[in-house]
């Protein structure tokens, strides 16, 4: 707050999760200082999972059926009562790592005594989200909101599970492609009209203003598209790959969010689609191995219509680029169609080394006009 007011910042953008859901919105707002991001009241949507389910359902927002639980066994007691596994959250923030898709009973009674038990996930596994789990696929739909106008960014298809097939652990996402996930006006028309406008309304029943991005992760079912979680700001890495082929000033349509005048604002895209690969750590998401020197990084930097955005790296005295995270880089690739931008993004990738290094191969595989072909 104070090298705000000493430097005169007039535009503050909030990025992370963390500083979201601990209040910095709040906490920097002042006459004259503009801020893009929710206050914490409003971060609750993404760091209470628990809060949100309830907001959801007194609002008649689409979403798998599912209970609440503060206490481990009654957890179990219900799990041993479904027919089918279910999934298991965490309620609270664990860097989109907090949710546990189990294969079998034994697996998802399991994963209740990793996350409150053992606690694996820290203090966001004090009560957990027990749910069905859906059937269909998954697609990201963000959207700028500034208290009043919501502005829906072009949708997204991200994989999140670790390993090819949709196969391993959750992660924070492998890689993503945009436009995707939903390739049809009818459906975006139904997720703003049933997920974000009634979700918005509840927030503002509840007296809480959000400026910001409010990310929708969605299952699209036969019976239409149900919200498996709400981010609260940019995810990763669909941020990337939107940001990729945002063809707008970036800083008039935050400072515009921040200021309540959206409604003046017109984004333009290009070039036509883009895809991003995620190069993780060894051992990523539960144990990722830090301080691994990585080469070709401007190589793949070099590759026509390739941008490389840092994640996980550090610098040590030497120059030399080194792991510091799970996810490490995020290769984005663009061109005119999904193919050309996959193409593009695999090829800067392979030019990418470190011992262990942890890549999907099947990025944007499935999507409509590469389905059978890889």
């Amino acid at each position: 707050q104070r090298f705000c007011d000493k430097n005169n910042i007039g535009l503050v953008v909030i990025g992370p999760e963390e500083p979201l859901a601990a209040g910095l919105a709040d906490i920097l707002a002042a006459p004259g200082r503009a801020i893009f991001g929710p206050t914490a009241m409003a971060a609750r949507l993404e760091a209470d999972k628990a809060w949100a389910k309830q907001l959801m359902r007194a609002a008649s927002v689409p979403m798998a059926d599912g209970r609440i639980f503060t206490d481990p066994a009654a957890a179990k007691m219900y799990i041993e009562t479904r027919e089918e596994p279910p999934v298991v959250k965490a309620s609270g923030l664990a860097k989109g790592k907090g949710v546990i898709v189990p294969q079998t009973m034994a697996e998802a009674l399991d994963a209740i005594d990793r996350i409150m038990v053992k606690k694996e996930f820290g203090e966001a596994g004090k009560s957990v989200v027990v749910e069905e789990r859906l059937e269909g696929h998954e697609a990201s739909v963000l959207a700028l909101v500034d208290g009043r106008t919501i502005y829906v960014l072009e949708a997204c298809q991200d994989h999140k599970r670790l390993g090819e097939g949709d196969t391993g652990p959750n992660t924070g996402g492998m890689g993503v492609y945009c436009p995707g996930g939903i390739t049809d006006d009818a459906t975006l028309t139904q997720v703003q009209a049933e997920v974000l406008v009634p979700t918005l309304d509840a927030l503002r029943r509840e007296g809480i203003d959000f400026r910001g991005v409010l990310y929708a992760g969605l299952m699209i079912t036969p019976g239409g598209p149900k919200v498996l979680e709400f981010n609260t700001r940019f995810g990763d890495p669909e941020c990337q790959a939107l940001m990729a082929r945002f063809d707008s000033d970036l800083l008039e349509v935050l400072l515009a969010t921040a200021t309540r005048k959206l409604e003046e604002i017109d984004i333009k895209w290009t070039p036509a689609a883009s895809c991003c690969v995620v190069i993780a750590a060894q051992g990523y998401p539960e144990k990722p191995k830090k301080n691994v020197p990585i080469t070709g990084i401007d190589a793949a930097a070099k590759v026509p219509g390739v941008q490389v955005f840092h994640a996980g790296t550090k610098v040590d005295a030497t120059g030399t680029v080194l792991t510091a995270g799970g996810r490490v880089l995020n290769v984005v690739g663009t061109g005119e169609t999904i193919a050309e931008a996959r193409k593009r993004a695999y090829e800067a990738a392979e030019k990418i080394h470190f011992p262990g290094m942890v890549i999907r191969r099947d990025i944007a595989a499935k999507a409509p006009e590469l389905a059978g072909r890889s």
